[in-house]
Order: C-alpha cells, then sequence, then structure tokens
C-alpha cells in the first residue's frame, strides 16, 4: 500500500483525486482500511461451507478456497500477514484477527461444537496459524507443492493436532471419534 497514491488509486479508478478524497475523507489509510475489509469479508467467505457429509471433504473445500484467495491475492496477501507496512494499526490489526476469529468460529462449527473448552480452542487457533504460516511459505516457494497437495497435507495437519490433543482432552477427544467415524 505504501507504494500507491491516492493519484494512482484515481487514475485506476477513472476518477478525479477529489472525488476519492470525498469518498476516503481519511485519505489513503481509509482507503486503505476499506480495501481490507472488503477482502477480509472475502477470505471469511473462504469457509462458509454447508454442514453436510464428512467433515474432511467439507475443510477440503474451504481450504480449496481459502488457497485459491491466496494464489488471486498473493502480494497483497504476504504484505497483510508478514506486518512492517507504514499503514498498519490497531484497526488494521483488528480487520485480520477477525478473519481468524471467524476462521475458528466456522471450524468449531463444522466440529459441531457449540462451547469449545480451552485445550480445543488453542488447537484450532494454532492451526489457523499453522496455515497462515504454511501460505506464506508456499508463496516463498513459488506455490510448491501445488494447491491440492498442499490442501491435503493440511486438512493432514489438523487431523493430527485434534488427534494429539485428544489424548490430553475429553472433549476433543469425543469430537474426534465422531467426526472420523463419519469419514469414509
Amino acid at each position: 500500500p505504501e507504494d500507491v497514491s491516492l493519484d494512482d488509486v484515481a487514475e485506476a479508478a477513472g476518477v478525479s483525486r477529489p472525488l476519492v478524497y470525498r469518498y476516503f475523507p481519511g485519505g489513503k489509510q481509509q482507503l486503505y482500511e476499506a480495501a481490507l475489509r472488503s477482502a477480509a469479508e472475502e477470505l471469511e467467505h473462504c469457509f462458509d461451507e454447508p454442514r453436510e457429509g464428512p467433515l474432511l471433504p467439507r475443510l477440503s473445500r474451504a481450504l480449496d478456497r481459502y488457497l485459491a484467495f491466496v494464489d488471486q491475492h498473493d502480494a497483497g496477501f504476504s504484505a497483510l500477514l508478514q506486518g512492517g507496512s507504514v499503514v498498519e494499526t490497531s484497526r488494521t490489526t483488528a480487520i485480520v484477527d477477525g478473519v481468524r476469529r471467524a476462521a475458528a468460529e466456522h471450524l468449531y462449527s463444522h466440529l459441531g461444537v457449540a462451547d469449545p473448552g480451552p485445550r480445543l480452542r488453542m488447537t484450532v487457533r494454532m492451526w489457523i496459524t499453522a496455515v497462515e504460516a504454511a501460505s506464506l511459505i508456499w508463496l516463498d516457494e513459488d506455490k510448491q507443492p501445488p494447491a491440492d497437495e498442499l490442501r491435503d497435507w493440511l486438512v493432514d495437519q489438523f487431523v493430527a493436532v485434534l488427534t494429539v490433543t485428544a489424548a490430553r482432552d475429553a472433549q476433543t477427544a469425543e469430537l474426534i471419534r465422531g467426526a472420523l467415524a463419519a469419514e469414509t
């Protein structure tokens, strides 16, 4: 974002600079936050998946949409998650955290858990962090392995961390037994 001026935005939109300021009186920062909110909404919808059928195919479809988003917005995604931007503020950080919270809520819903305990919450949040890190590494590695292989590996990682947590948490153990029983 720091490489783009409001003049650039006005030119790309085919409007005058004063018109950009009319809709974004806070200038570049307000425009950036609006763009970030729009991207965050799109990213949150990646996890919208009907709760029908086995868990792992549902998770795979959600990850397919997420990885397609990462692929289509690679430079912006990297800049956003790697931080250091001159436009990073508590508001932009809150937007990103909102996406993480929404992803976690979708996962709890897919797991059929209304009130996740602390170990399950930590496991889900840790996995979301791992997905973000893997996505950044994937972009650094010229999108290798292919997205479908990355998706399958991330699904396997989710099962693995849930299994490890299940050894120490009765709620997760019960959840895993039920979820895996529905798998083909």
